[in-house]
This record gives C-alpha cells, sequence and structure tokens, in this order.
C-alpha cells in the first residue's frame, strides 16, 4: 500500500508540474516512475490535453506553457514508437517545441536504439516537425545510430540548418552530404535555402560548392549529372528548375557526357521553360556545329522549338539552320520543311524569316519538297502572300484571297437566372459550409445563402439551429471565455455571414448587433470602405432580424446572376410581405430598390403594379422605377497632369470620384446608403483599402457600370503598376452588368489591359470582346485613353501588345485595329520613342493586313521614313504599306 501511494505521488507531483508549465522538471520527475506508473500518468496527461485544446483565446499563454509540458512527459510515458512519435508531433504539443528538444531527448535516452530509430524515421516523415524542429530529429538519428533518413522533409531541414556562408567547408565534413544531395533531384519542390544564394562567387553557393565537391570526388559525377538532367526533363515551376539549371552548368557537361545525352537536350529544347530550353538549344547548335547532331535529329528538334512563342529561341533556331544548311546544301530537302513551320508562328518578323531562308535555298529542293513548301506557305499572314507569289510562282495552291473579311466576335452573354434557394435544411448547411469555408465566392452564392437562412429560419428555426450548430460545432465563434461569455469575435465586423450564423444561434453580443445597425459607414476618400459597409448593414440587420424568425425572405435577394432583380418579381415579394402583414427591413428594401432593371421592359407595369399594393414600400418601388439616379453623370477622375497640380496622383495614390448630391437617397435610404447621395469631391487624403477585400461588391449597384467601374480601379491599377495577381476579378461583371458605358468603363477596361500577368490580361481581352459584341465599347475613346497610359508610363507597350495581338487572333482584327489607330497618333507623335511601340505597330500592321483597314495615321510617314532595321521602323513601313 506504502508502495502503491508512493507512485501515487510521484504521478501527482508530475501532472502538477505539467499543469504549472515547469516542462525542465519532467525529466526528473520521469525517472522514478516505472512503465506502468507512467502509462497511469499517460491516462491523465491525455485527458489534460484535451482540456486545454478547449480553452479559449484568453488563456493562450498558459496553455502555451501547458502544451510545452505536455510534450516533454507524453514523450517519456509512451512506450510504442508510433504513439510516441504522434504525440512529439502533434501540432497543438508542436508549436511550443521548438526550443524543447533537448528535454524530450532527455526522457527518451534510455530507450532502445531500434525504438528511437522508429520514432525518428516517423518524425522525418512529418514536415511540420522537421519544419519546425529539426534539431529533434536529428539528435534522434544520432542517438540511435540509424542511417540518415532520405523523406523530402528530413532533406530540406537539412538544406537549412548547413545553408549560409562557408557552405563548402560544412558540407565537406558533413557525412550525410553523399546521402541526401542525390535526394535533391527526386523531392517535388527545390528546398527553398539552395535558392537563397545566387553568385556564383558567393560562399553561399549550392551550385558552386557541390561541383566542386563532385570534382574532389565527394560526390559521384555521373549521378551528379544524371540527376540534374533527370529533374530538368520532370519539367514543373521554373523557380523548381533553376537550381538543377545553374549546377548542370556550373559541372559543365564534357563532350562525351552532351553527345551521350542528345535525345534528352532535344527534349528539353522543346518543352521546358525558356532558360531550360535556351540551354539545351546551344548544347545541340554546338553539336549541329559539329556535324555531331545528324541532319535527321536536328529536324527533330527544330520542329518543336520552332514551334514555341519565345522568339528569341525561335531565331535562333533559325540562324542555326541557315549555318547548316549553308555548310551542307544538300540537307535542304530534310531542313527546309521544318522551317517552313514558322510560317504560321504568331509572330510577323520570325514569317518573314523563315521565309526569306526558305527562298535561298529553294533552288536545292526538287519539285516535290517545293510543293511541300508552297502549302505551307498559306500559313504566311497577308503581308508575306506576294513575296510568296513571287517565290513559289505556279506551285502556290491558293492566289489571292478576295473573300470579303468578316469580323468574328463572340456571342452577347445571356442574363442567366439565379437559382432558388436551398429547399432542404440539409442542402442549405452544405452550401453555409462551402461558402465559409471559401470553397464558392460567387456573389449569387453568398445571396442564395442569405436568402435560404431567412427563409428557412421563418419555417422551422429549431430544425435550423440544430443543423448549423452541429456543421459549425468547431467554428471559432462558437467558443466562450472562461466565464461563459459570449466571444468577441464580432465586436468590430461581421465576418461575412458568419455572423448570421453566430446570431440564430445566440452566439453574437447583442451590443455588437446593435452597434453593427447604427455604425455609419460613409467616407469622404474611400468609396471602398463604404461599399463594404453597405454589404455589412445588410448582414447586421439580418443578424437582427432572424432572431424573430418574422422576415419570410429577403426583398433584395437577386434574380439574375449579376445581382439585378426583375422589376414585377420584386412587385409579387411586396405583395407577399403585404399579406403576411410583416414590414420591409430597411436596408433590405433599399438594396432591392438599387438592384431592380429600371430599363426591363416590365418595369411600366411593375410601377403601376407596385402603386396598387397600397403600401409605403409599394410606392417607393413606383417613385423609384420612374427616376433616373443613376451615378454615372457624377463620375470624374483626375488625369495623372491635373492631379499633379495640386500634389495628387490618380493612380499612384488614390481614385478620386465626383458624386452630385441626390436628396433622394439621402432623405429615403438607410444610413448605410446616404453616402450614394451625398456630394462625394476630392480630398487630399489616399485611399488604403485592400484590394483583396471585395464583399460582393460587384452587385450592390449592377445597373451602374461607370460607378461599378470606379470601384474596380484601385484593384486594376494594383495589376498593371504593382504586379498584383488576380487583379481584373470584377471585368466579368462589368462586361455582363446594365448600365451606360462611359469613361470610367473605359479606363477601367484600359488599365486591365496592360496588367503584369497574362491570366489577368486575358480576363481583359473577354471583357473587351464582350462590350464589343453588346456594341458598348467606344474604340478612338479606349485607344487614346490607352495612349495616355503608355505615354506616362502607366502601361507597358509590350503588355497591351499582347493583349492586343490575343483579341485579334480570335477574329476580332477590325476591332482590335479600331482602338489601335485611335491609339497610335499619341504614340507615334510623342518627343521620345516609346519604348515597346514596335511591338503594338506589329500588332496593328497584323490586324490592318487581315482586315483590310485603309487609313491614314498621323506620324506613321515619319517614322516609316527613318533609317534602320530597327523593330519600330520596321513594322512602321509594313503598316504604312498595309494601309495604302
Amino acid at each position: 500500500m506504502t508502495g502503491i501511494t508512493g507512485v501515487g505521488v510521484e504521478i501527482t507531483r508530475l501532472l502538477d508540474a505539467v499543469r504549472e508549465g515547469r516542462a525542465e522538471d519532467v525529466p526528473g520527475l520521469l525517472n522514478p516512475l516505472d512503465a506502468a506508473a507512467r502509462k497511469a500518468a499517460l491516462v491523465e496527461l491525455k485527458a489534460l490535453r484535451t482540456e486545454v485544446r478547449g480553452w479559449g483565446w484568453d488563456r493562450w499563454s498558459e496553455a502555451g506553457r501547458i502544451q510545452r509540458t505536455l510534450r516533454v512527459a507524453g514523450a517519456g510515458c509512451h512506450t510504442g514508437a508510433a504513439a510516441a512519435a504522434a504525440w512529439i508531433g502533434g501540432r497543438d504539443l508542436m508549436d511550443w517545441g521548438s526550443r524543447d528538444g533537448s528535454l524530450v531527448i532527455g526522457v527518451l535516452g534510455d530507450r532502445d536504439p531500434a525504438w528511437l530509430a522508429d520514432v525518428a524515421q516517423r518524425l522525418a516523415e512529418r514536415p511540420a516537425v522537421v519544419e519546425s524542429d529539426y534539431g529533434l530529429v536529428h539528435d534522434l538519428v544520432v542517438l540511435s545510430g540509424c542511417p540518415v533518413p532520405r523523406t523530402d522533409s528530413y532533406v530540406v531541414g537539412w538544406t537549412r540548418q548547413v545553408v549560409g556562408s562557408g557552405l563548402l567547408d560544412r558540407l565537406r565534413t558533413d557525412p550525410r552530404t553523399p546521402v541526401l544531395v542525390p535526394r535533391f533531384f527526386e523531392i517535388a519542390e527545390t528546398p527553398d535555402p539552395l535558392t537563397w544564394w545566387t553568385e556564383p562567387k558567393s560562399s553561399g553557393h549550392w551550385p558552386t560548392a557541390l561541383a566542386t565537391l563532385t570534382r574532389e570526388g565527394l560526390l559521384d559525377r555521373d549521378a551528379m549529372i544524371e540527376g540534374c538532367v533527370a529533374r530538368l526533363l520532370r519539367g514543373g515551376r521554373l523557380r523548381d528548375l533553376r537550381f538543377p539549371l545553374a549546377l548542370l552548368q556550373t559541372l559543365g557537361p564534357t563532350r562525351k557526357e552532351r553527345i551521350g545525352r542528345i535525345a534528352d537536350w532535344t527534349g528539353m529544347a522543346a518543352d521546358a521553360p525558356s532558360p531550360v530550353a535556351g540551354y539545351a538549344q546551344e548544347i545541340l547548335a554546338e553539336l549541329a556545329t559539329e556535324g555531331v547532331l545528324s541532319v535527321e535529329g536536328l529536324a527533330e528538334m527544330s520542329g518543336p522549338v520552332l514551334f514555341r512563342t519565345e522568339k528569341k529561341l525561335v531565331r535562333a533556331q533559325l540562324t542555326l539552320l541557315g549555318k547548316v544548311l549553308k555548310r551542307d546544301p544538300g540537307a535542304a530537302a530534310a531542313l527546309l520543311p521544318v522551317v517552313a513551320d514558322a510560317f504560321g508562328h504568331a509572330d510577323n518578323t520570325v514569317q518573314e524569316r523563315a521565309l526569306k531562308l526558305v527562298g535561298r535555298h529553294l533552288h536545292s529542293v526538287d519539285e516535290r519538297v517545293r510543293l511541300e513548301l508552297a502549302g505551307a506557305a498559306e500559313l504566311l499572314g497577308p503581308g508575306h502572300r506576294q513575296v510568296a507569289e513571287e517565290l513559289f510562282g505556279g506551285f502556290l495552291v491558293g492566289g489571292v484571297d478576295d473573300t470579303p473579311y468578316e469580323e468574328i466576335l463572340p456571342p452577347v452573354p445571356a442574363l442567366r437566372p439565379v437559382a432558388p434557394p436551398a429547399e432542404t435544411v440539409a442542402e442549405l448547411v452544405e452550401d453555409l459550409v462551402a461558402l465559409s469555408k471559401g470553397r464558392t465566392s460567387a456573389p449569387e452564392e453568398f445571396e442564395r445563402a442569405l436568402d435560404g437562412l431567412v427563409r428557412h429560419a421563418h419555417r422551422d428555426r429549431a430544425a435550423l439551429v440544430e443543423a448549423v450548430a452541429t456543421a459549425f460545432a468547431d467554428a471559432h465563434w462558437m467558443g466562450r471565455h472562461d466565464k461563459g461569455l459570449r466571444t468577441n469575435h464580432f465586436a468590430h465586423t461581421t465576418h461575412g455571414i458568419e455572423v448570421v450564423l453566430a446570431a440564430l444561434l445566440g452566439r453574437v453580443r447583442q451590443s455588437f448587433i446593435r452597434d453593427g445597425l447604427v455604425r455609419r459607414h460613409g467616407s469622404t476618400s474611400c468609396v471602398h470602405h463604404t461599399l463594404a459597409g453597405v454589404v455589412d448593414a445588410r448582414l447586421w440587420e439580418t443578424a437582427h432580424r432572424i432572431g424573430s424568425s418574422r422576415l419570410p425572405f429577403l426583398l433584395a435577394a437577386p434574380t439574375w446572376h449579376t445581382g439585378a432583380i426583375d422589376p414585377v418579381v420584386l412587385v409579387e415579394r411586396l405583395r407577399g410581405y403585404r399579406d403576411s402583414g410583416v414590414e420591409p427591413a430597411p436596408v433590405d428594401l433599399a438594396q432591392a430598390l438599387l438592384r431592380v432593371r429600371k430599363g426591363d421592359p416590365s418595369a411600366p407595369r411593375a410601377a403601376a403594379e407596385a402603386a396598387a399594393l397600397g403600401t409605403r414600400a409599394g410606392a417607393r418601388l413606383k417613385d423609384w422605377l420612374a427616376t433616373d439616379e443613376s451615378l454615372a453623370p457624377g463620375v470624374r477622375f483626375l488625369t495623372r497632369r491635373s492631379g499633379a497640380t495640386s500634389g495628387r496622383w490618380w493612380m499612384a495614390d488614390r481614385i478620386v470620384l465626383e458624386i452630385r448630391e441626390r436628396r433622394a437617397l439621402r432623405q429615403d435610404f438607410p444610413p448605410a446608403f446616404q453616402w450614394l447621395g451625398a456630394p462625394l469631391t476630392e480630398t487630399s487624403e489616399r485611399c488604403h483599402y485592400w484590394t483583396g477585400e471585395r464583399q460582393n461588391w460587384t452587385s450592390v449597384l449592377p445597373d451602374d457600370r461607370e460607378t461599378l467601374a470606379a470601384w474596380l480601379l484601385p484593384s486594376l491599377a494594383g495589376g498593371a503598376q504593382w504586379d498584383q495577381r488576380g487583379a481584373n476579378w470584377g471585368l466579368t461583371a462589368l462586361a455582363e452588368c446594365e448600365g451606360p458605358v462611359g469613361p470610367a468603363v473605359h479606363l477601367a477596361l484600359a488599365i486591365a489591359l496592360g496588367a503584369r500577368h497574362a491570366e489577368d490580361r486575358l480576363t481583359a481581352v473577354d471583357t473587351f470582346l464582350v462590350l464589343a459584341a453588346r456594341g458598348d465599347l467606344d474604340q478612338p475613346r479606349l485607344g487614346a485613353t490607352l495612349a495616355g497610359l503608355v505615354a506616362e508610363g502607366t502601361l507597358k507597350p509590350n503588355r497591351l501588345a499582347d493583349a492586343c495581338r490575343t483579341a485579334a487572333a480570335t477574329g476580332a482584327y477590325a476591332t482590335t485595329w479600331s482602338v489601335l489607330a485611335g491609339a497610335l497618333p499619341t504614340l507615334l507623335a510623342a518627343e521620345k520613342p516609346v519604348r515597346g511601340l514596335g511591338e503594338l505597330l506589329d500588332v496593328a500592321a497584323e490586324c490592318a493586313e487581315r482586315c483590310g483597314a485603309k487609313a491614314e495615321i498621323p506620324g506613321l510617314d515619319t517614322v516609316a521614313a527613318r533609317r534602320g532595321s530597327s523593330q519600330l521602323v520596321v513594322q512602321a513601313k509594313r503598316l504604312r504599306k498595309a494601309l495604302q
């Protein structure tokens, strides 16, 4: 009995130390405990771990100390390797464990080496463990004497340990180097430390250090070369290929190694990213010049290279083919058909060079090859047709194409009805979970979920409460302080639809809801805060009203995917409210009025029916349908020039928006909307709103594209000036919404066409084409806007050229030409030549040739008359010829 009592005391002391966070005392307290006592203590430790997990954020500091100590104590009490590794690697315990590796080692020091090796291997397979506590895993490996783990996580952790100045000496003396370096080429992503030092002469440069160790014999050369080549052939992000490419270049494959891997170099030249393809192309060019690469091999590798979009690679390949053909005219029959593949290249100068190369060696081929080449000439652009006819004569299959040009534009997108809210509570909860976890961000899905919450709370509140409580049991806002009070999660913001869910379950302080209902959202310097305030006001109001369950549905739920509401549908909703004896919620009604389609053919009939309802809400709808309260006429933007006079920059600092006063909006609408009716004028403050906080902006005013464009401008500017990715997210709504198109829309589109990232420019091109198809695009205005943005440096001509080339390639040559025709006079007249203007002229010439445009462009003759062979002069001459 005394022994049992003594063991109990020792366990109690251990548990007390854990609860007090005294991790340093744990190893000593574990020493007296045998296996049975440790097993008994482990039960209490697991219970304490579960308890701490449920604590709120107000006890985070205390929880951290206890979890740190739990990690050490639990590691010493576990007897199974798998369970011990799972405990040591537990995320809740590991957050505080990176500095306690020595304590864990201390409680495991007396274990069997095989057991320690098993634990080490299991921990090495956990990326989070190795990342935060690599030293612990390494110490376990050393303590057990087991082989070095070759897991991806362990390799990455090792690179972080040895990286830095003096890298070569550390690698040379580290026994893990020969084991782990070959793994660099097998893991999915190149470890970050391998890319931190980019200067070859620096003491921390990995490729230089590894090449040195290879020359010294510590690393096997064949394995290193094979690893680099295999990794480059596997492909992936350029970021992951820079290290193996730099190492391969530093190793410097010998002539024998180059010859033995011709197939590998050919594969890289065809499919690898540009830097890798360029290196492989250089090797193959050397082999071809030496005569080692056969004519057939050269033809095989040339075809894919000539199909690449990188003009530098294509031009280098044509130069190589020219050298080989000059040295060996007999190779013309095999190589000229490959050269002719470049006739279909998107770049006009590539087509021209390929045609000239074929022309120089055409005399070396027979009639069969000439006929094949003449057939390929059909791929040439219109500007090269005359030369091709002179070159191939009767061999050319088709003559001059006199078919009238026909512009191709996409079909006008039709309005799509929004699906009705979920019919069952289970379906609604599924939608809510998807929305809360970010699996869907479409405004219509947000609206469906919000309307569904209101409808089901009205029908069967108890069932909805039970389902939501179960589905969101682990949500942060479900927690409580230790004193039983609700969390402060919604003290300052709604967190989207979460505030409505929490209000449904009684998890929001009523004081927060009251504050949210009266909070002012207007701002004289940032329209984006006020816009987000509209969405928040709706959420606070819904959170307030869902407690009573009186609202049968939301009036503002859109009927169309743009956020718009059919006038007749809104009348029917108001009739349902009247018949139920329910007064509309003020914010909900205001949003519904702003969304109703005034230009809908049914608007007059809906106005009459609304007046017949005999309610105040019906009268407001009738009056609203009869008024013209568009914000568009009040939108005004400062240019850089006008902004500079007062020390403000419209693009670099903010977008300035002027709105005239509208008394109806200020008098009849709730506070969240009154800023729309207030006179908003210039201010000297900069808008700092984060452009990523979209919050369903595009559906607040779906019938006013000019104002929508103004809201999007800061985000769009981020994509053009600060290289933000995804900046053009709202352009689809801009193209599909209703309302007039004026300077704001054209300015927004112009900025978007110059976005840094290709996928964003593609979104802008889609918008450009849809606006053109709807007849909403003013091409001269857009061209003039583009010219101004390029001239002042906001847009880069090469990005704009890429966007225009993409738009034209869809078949919209005439539309694209009309825009460029409006931009070129300003750019050609610039005192200092606009860098990259030659690319824009290239696209303009292609469009003019395709659509048969005839025009006089001021300044074009002056540039075309210059001497030289720069792209600017060459393309100016080409465009002048096309327009004549």
